[in-house]
């Protein structure tokens, strides 16, 4: 075949102009990306070879080798794995046929353009070769086919390749990158060794490097052809704890997950028993863009023996730990496993579940320690993934309980940070419920009318400003044997903080309002299910509540903006009798006007939305002017 030239696909060219012009703080990471790419290809062929051991060919070996050349000034990575077609070579190399690359380019040429840690990430990791080379060669051949049928890819990283057929011997691929001017750092053993220690030293296949030796009659480093690996040839999940440092646990992170931070914690065990596995897990410190997006996979990827199998494998950790990033390592799991297997393994269910335990020990270990800077993290954590964690308590049945426990909330005592186990531990003499409210934001839980009551006893409740916290709600109705009671739902019996002077004054006034109570019901007819005295109120006039068991207002707010359809439910509308503005209204002959308006400040005080606000501000005027 005799050489052709086509152009690159329009983003690709968008791509390696952006690469190419963008100056990175971080330029040593082409060879990480290159190295990976050469492990992954060795790899596919492992996995490949599972149904045609014929395609090792006189090679079984697998490996991956880095070498250079100072005088020519150029890299090479080279690998004996899948290797590629001529075909393949044309559309792996020329194209991008993955979703993400426009986002990949949005990002590059915003404000995060320095931060190669994008590359990785979007899956575009051989372009990053031209952050430091001018021109880009690959040869390879397809393992499988004929010598003559290997493939010579060529480009500039302009708009332009150049690909033919060439004869090639050695199955695999070599990448050969010939380094642009002010690169020459690169051209050295000690650097390169260094690199893949750095961020390849984990990867299972040995990495082989020319042996150097010092000459001393030339006074010089001296290349021998001997090959030595200069790395451990180990994952590292599968080393000894004691032979990591926290270091190397940061790196793979890293590598992991494309963050360019420290983790917040991690965990590294080897699980032995009917399932064994090793799990390396960790946690973020900040929260990625997509955290809300429950249809994203998992951050965990599936090796079995060592050989990697899939990225972001959902089945081996729940839907509400979807942030957790790490590797788990089978040597149960057979080779060629699917999706669709992992869904329905045994052995996968209890490595879930081995797995989502470890997880919460993590947390654990930091919510409870005695060590103020880890309490530190726990809060740190809890404010960019606590409201994630909360799916749990109604997905994870089986550790709810171990989950209610690291829950966090905002309470009228403090404004963040309160767990349930520290609101039973002050609640008071007497107290028999764990009182709550629901609200779209923490000012309008503060400022509830509901509260009053409440403040004035003294008594604790909990403010639950979170979209999540209605429905999780609904899965929870007790801790440590105490009922979690809402102040908005239901009459108000504080049982016996009530003392009995309270309760005869309110059965009096109730009583003694009573034809007061029956004019309401009749002018609100249709907008509320009952008028009654409450005890729950000090400084206000009135508010709102539903029976037990009914949609709390700010629910039904919730389903409406999520384009739902809520439940008809009417309200009862509960008032102060000791209230001047309540007073006023007997004898009152502005009554149907009072009325309505007492009604809609209570409909505004619980934070909801009046359906005629011109209504109210007509009644408001008319009894200003009058």
């Amino acid at each position: 075949m005799n050489k052709q030239t086509l152009s690159f696909q329009a983003e690709v060219k968008q791509i390696l102009h952006l690469v190419t012009h963008s100056l990175y703080s971080n330029k040593e990471i082409f060879l990480r990306e290159l190295i990976s790419n050469a492990s992954d290809a060795c790899d596919k062929l492992r996995f490949e070879a599972l149904n045609n051991s014929a395609l090792y060919e006189d090679a079984p070996n697998l490996e991956v080798r880095v070498s250079f050349d100072a005088e020519a000034k150029t890299i090479t990575i080279e690998d004996n794995g899948i290797g590629l077609s001529l075909e393949e070579a044309v559309a792996n190399l020329g194209t991008i046929a993955k979703s993400g690359t426009r986002e990949f380019m949005a990002a590059l040429e915003g404000d995060q353009k320095k931060d190669a840690q994008l590359i990785g990430q979007f899956g575009v990791g051989f372009y990053s070769g031209f952050i430091v080379a001018d021109r880009i060669t690959v040869e390879s051949r397809r393992a499988g086919m004929t010598a003559a049928e290997g493939a010579r890819w060529t480009s500039e990283g302009a708009g332009d390749f150049e690909v033919e057929t060439v004869t090639r011997a050695a199955r695999g691929t070599s990448v050969t990158l010939h380094l642009r001017e002010g690169e020459e750092e690169f051209l050295s053993g000690w650097k390169l060794k260094s690199i893949v220690g750095k961020y390849s030293d984990h990867i299972s296949l040995p990495i082989l490097m020319r042996k150097e030796e010092w000459d001393a009659e030339a006074q010089k480093q001296v290349t021998r052809d001997e090959w030595a690996p200069v790395n451990k040839a180990a994952a590292l999940w599968a080393r000894n704890k004691s032979e990591i440092t926290p270091e190397q646990y940061t790196e793979l992170y890293k590598q992991l997950s494309y963050d360019s931070e420290a983790p917040l914690a991690y965990t590294h065990n080897r699980v032995e028993g009917r399932t064994e596995y090793t799990q390396l897990l960790y946690i973020p410190a900040k929260a990625p863009f997509d955290l809300w997006n429950r249809d994203k996979r998992g951050g965990v990827k599936l090796y079995v023996k060592r050989v990697f199998i899939m990225d972001d494998a959902e089945a081996l950790m729940p839907v509400y730990l979807r942030f957790v990033k790490g590797v788990i390592d089978s040597a149960d799991l057979p080779l060629n496993v699917s999706r669709e297997l992992l869904q329905e393994s045994r052995d996968v269910k209890a490595i879930r579940e081995g797995s989502t335990k470890r997880v919460l020990s993590m947390l654990e270990g930091l919510a409870d320690n005695e060590d103020a800077a880890e309490r530190a993290k726990y809060a740190a954590f809890w404010k960019d993934f606590g409201a994630v964690l909360k799916e749990g308590v109604g997905e994870d049945h089986a550790n709810q309980e171990r989950l209610a426990k690291l829950l966090r909330f905002a309470s009228t005592q403090a404004d963040e940070g309160v767990s349930l186990t520290d609101y039973v531990a002050r609640m008071k003499e007497g107290q028999e419920a764990i009182y709550y409210i629901t609200a779209d934001s923490l000012a309008a839980a503060k400022s509830s009318p509901q509260l009053e009551i409440f403040r004035k006893k003294g008594i604790e409740v909990l403010l639950l400003v979170d979209r999540v916290d209605e429905w999780m709600l609904a899965h929870m109705y007790e801790f440590g044997g105490k009922p979690l009671q809402s102040v908005a739902k239901g009459s108000v019996d504080l049982g016996r903080l009530q003392d009995e002077a309270e309760k005869k004054r309110a059965d009096e006034a109730a009583e003694s309002f009573k034809p007061v109570l029956q004019r309401l019901k009749e002018t609100l007819t249709g907008r509320v299910k009952d008028v009654r005295v409450t005890t729950r109120l000090v400084d206000s006039p009135a508010c709102l509540v539903v029976e037990e068991g009914d949609m709390s207002g700010h629910l039904a707010r919730l389903l409406k903006q999520a384009g739902q359809t809520a439940p008809s439910a009417q309200p009862i509308l509960e008032v102060n009798a000791e209230h001047a503005l309540v007073k006023r209204l007997d004898g009152s002959a502005h009554f149907d006007d009072l009325a309505h308006i007492l009604l809609d400040q209570a409909v505004l005080a619980e934070g909801g939305h009046l359906d005629d606000p011109a209504a109210y501000v007509r009644r408001v005027n008319s009894l200003l002017v009058g």
